[in-house]
């Protein structure tokens, strides 16, 4: 199909919530990414060019063409390497990153068996901005934009009920697996691990409807929707992995220490106070923010590395978590790839140190985590990126749909808290699943 890089402007009241799913579930575009930031949602549709990585081959899309091979080295790096090879122009790539890349960064590739999906990006054909003022449409034809223009003004639809979702059952034995972690922490093998498990559905998910359903009902750092290749995702993330803005400067938001959030004003004050003096969470937040810092020190101009908003609370739909901003300006010697992987996986989703920390997860955690604990990402030809960290998500596969939660393993850490944690995160989806139509 032809395209074009004309900008057309909508100037008209819209609910962007509601039309950039009605985007997603036009069935217009087969492949889309829907990311959500302050002010505005981006919906990024069918694909121009794109790039998927394995474990064991690299393909790179463009215009119709595919070229396929093998590669070595390191993941973010051949990803940098292949959107350079091909003619952006202007245009963004939108995508996603799964936690197994981190195999590659921390020697354990051993772990990783058969072949597994490593990431997706997608240069898209049609780019829409979406704003309660109006829309503005980047790419497509003139049949595009009227589409485009019918969808964002189109009248609401009521939203459909979730689907009942048991998420209090421990079907992959995480109470043992967490005991196991805190015997290893205690014979000093590390700090700190990420554990989670996987809650599978057992039905077919509407996934746009629940992106919807769940953006109500949820205060994300930013949000998401994404159709690309066999996989369908919506998350609502609670903190940034990376981002690396015109200026150069690099940030991520470690959030590490949980309570339940959403229970009442005095449930909630009391959760909080009790977040906030509890030495368990007080410690795993700190030697978080610690390692973050390192790793912004890594890429960053000596003496820029500093810590903001340090152990202020933030509220993320069912829970509320301690947080901290770290900021960095990055060397001229470093691009905004390498930042994003020496940020990766983030700290709040793996642990400390990481390569320790990385080799339990594969040990303990089970399944491949894929996009779990990874990020989706939009990245600008001029070298700003944004990576934002995949927690509180559903996801749909052939034909399987599941969630997954995890929490924070130190020494100090009770096997059923730990999973007491889990059950407060999965509730941030779990009550707003929707069920797919049957036909």
């Amino acid at each position: 199909m032809s395209t074009t890089d004309e900008y057309v402007r909508i100037d008209a009241a819209v609910d962007p919530l509601a039309a950039v799913t009605r985007l997603a579930a036009s069935g217009r575009f087969e492949e889309y990414v829907v990311y959500e930031r302050p002010g505005e949602w981006i919906f990024a549709g069918e694909s121009l060019g794109k790039i998927e990585l394995d474990t064991h081959e690299l393909r790179v899309t463009w215009d119709g063409a595919t070229r396929t091979g093998e590669w070595s080295g390191r993941p973010m790096a051949v990803l940098e390497e292949a959107l350079q090879s091909l003619p952006l122009g202007p245009r963004r790539a939108f995508g996603w990153v799964g936690f197994e890349c981190c195999a590659y960064t921390f020697g354990a590739e051993a772990h990783l068996q058969g072949g597994i999906e490593l990431a997706h990006l997608m240069i898209p054909r049609v780019e829409v901005t979406v704003s309660e003022s109006g829309a503005t449409i980047v790419g497509g034809d003139s049949s595009d934009h009227d589409a485009i223009r019918d969808l964002l003004t189109a009248p609401d639809a009521a939203v459909r009920t979730a689907a009942p979702t048991d998420i209090g059952t421990d079907a992959t034995g995480y109470r043992d697996r967490v005991a196991a972690a805190v015997d290893e922490i205690k014979q000093g093998r590390y700090q700190k691990v990420i554990l989670s498990r996987k809650v599978e559905l057992g039905f077919e998910v509407d996934v746009p409807e629940s992106y919807r359903l769940g953006r109500e009902n949820n205060t994300p750092a930013r949000s998401f929707l994404l159709r690309l290749g066999g996989l369908e995702a919506a998350g609502f993330s609670p903190e940034l992995v990376a981002s690396v803005d015109e200026l150069g400067v690099v940030t991520t938001e470690p959030l590490a220490g949980t309570r339940a959030f959403g229970r009442g004003d005095a449930e909630d004050l009391a959760a909080r106070m009790d977040l906030e003096s509890d030495p368990k969470e007080i410690v795993e937040h700190a030697v978080s923010v610690r390692t973050s810092m390192a790793e912004i020190e890594s890429v960053a101009e000596a003496g820029t590395s500093h810590v903001s908003d340090f152990m202020s609370v933030r509220e993320r739909g069912s829970v509320q978590h301690l947080a901290s901003t770290v900021r960095g300006q990055l060397a001229s010697n470093h691009s905004h790839w390498d930042a994003l992987e020496a940020l990766s996986p983030s700290v709040t989703a793996s642990g400390i140190p990481k390569d320790a920390s990385i080799d339990t997860i594969f040990r303990l955690d089970g399944a491949p985590r894929g996009l779990y604990s990874g990020a989706v990402l939009v990245v600008s030809p001029g070298g700003n990126l944004e990576a934002t960290l995949v927690l509180r998500a559903v996801y749909q596969a052939g034909g399987q749909a599941w969630l997954r939660a995890g929490a924070g393993v130190i020494g100090q850490s009770s096997p059923d808290r730990e999973f007491e944690e889990t059950c407060e995160k999965l509730g941030s989806v779990a009550p707003y699943v929707v069920a797919a139509a049957r036909s």
